[in-house]
């Protein structure tokens, strides 16, 4: 069992005490973590608000959701804690009633329950059919996309989002080993489209990229940093963890320029008009301890941002 706080077999918290420090800012609050997993930041965020104070878990993972069901009843009697089904992407239709919000937390990417689950099919590390489907609910399965993608489709997935530079090679090798319909039977057949010395970080991206095309998981992430504006109250903060550098860049935008795509929004005189003040310079990420104690958290990035009252000129 990990030493980190709030860690259940469900999974381990990344960045825990980060998180309460740039979160919380009104005890007597009502917080969002729109990813709730197994609910380690919820329980974190709990034990130090206020009798008064809120939080909202939600999760596109029916399994999650009912892990923190039975994790935290007690928040749940006393109305502390309130559990949604659904994409956080769908927030002011999920949760209207309860926006916006003192705070905002995204823990991107897969939970290690996902991981570890073999029958889910995120990992190649067990056999299972190649499903991985964060929401169960969707039909499109990673094998969909595997065996049934023309050869151009499958490379554009693995370059924009694996950004695998042997996408091509494997993407033929898909195309030549069809029908592939086990993780293990992908995880050979993209080392067997590349060099030796590149097959574990082929396989690791191939399998990200077909990862974040099944769940839309960019596109997720987007409209939920779009829409931030209004699910976030005045003065509040949202704080995301992320774990590529995919997402990494559309977070640091978002908190730096207020957009995803083109120019910032300017005044009259020229000046950046940015409505949220960054709080983290750099990523924040995990210490040797932390890492010693919860490998998968290695990769983490923790960035930070207060909403303005007003856009302010940077």
């Amino acid at each position: 069992m990990s030493t980190v706080p709030h860690a259940t077999g469900y999974h381990t918290p990344v960045l825990s005490h980060t998180v309460l420090k740039y979160l919380v800012t009104d005890i007597d609050g009502t917080y969002v973590d729109a990813t709730a997993g197994g609910g380690g930041h919820v329980a974190a965020i709990l034990s130090v608000l206020s009798p008064k104070g809120r939080v909202v878990a939600v999760d596109r993972d029916s399994d999650a959701v009912q892990t923190v069901k039975a994790r935290l009843p007690d928040a749940i009697k006393m109305r502390r804690l309130t559990v949604c089904k659904g994409r956080f992407s769908n927030l002011q239709n999920l949760i209207p009633d309860l926006l916006p919000a003192t705070g905002l937390l995204l823990d991107l990417g897969v939970s290690s329950h996902q991981l570890d689950t073999g029958q889910r099919g995120f990992s190649h590390r067990q056999s299972a059919y190649l499903d991985m489907r964060m929401d169960t609910d969707l039909n499109l399965t990673a094998a969909d996309l595997v065996n049934g993608a023309t050869e151009d489709e499958l490379l554009t997935i693995l370059r924009s989002w694996g950004e695998e530079p042997s996408a091509r090679a494997i993407a033929r090798a898909m195309i030549a080993n069809r029908p592939i319909e086990t993780t293990t039977g992908l995880a050979r057949t993209v080392r067997d489209a590349v060099p030796a010395r590149q097959e574990s970080r082929a396989v690791a991206r191939t399998f990200q990229a077909l990862r974040i095309a099944v769940n839309q998981e960019l596109e997720e992430l987007a409209q939920v940093l779009e829409t931030s504006l209004n699910t976030v109250a005045e003065g509040g903060r949202m704080v995301v963890i992320s774990y590529h550098s995919l997402e990494d860049r559309m977070v640091k935008r978002m908190l730096r320029d207020g957009v995803l795509n083109g120019e910032p929004k300017r005044d009259l005189y020229g000046n950046r008009l940015v409505p949220w003040k960054p709080l983290t310079r750099r990523p924040v990420t995990p210490d040797a301890a932390e890492i010693a104690a919860n490998r998968r958290s290695r990769s983490a990035k923790l960035r930070a941002g207060t909403r303005c009252s007003v856009p302010v000129s940077t």
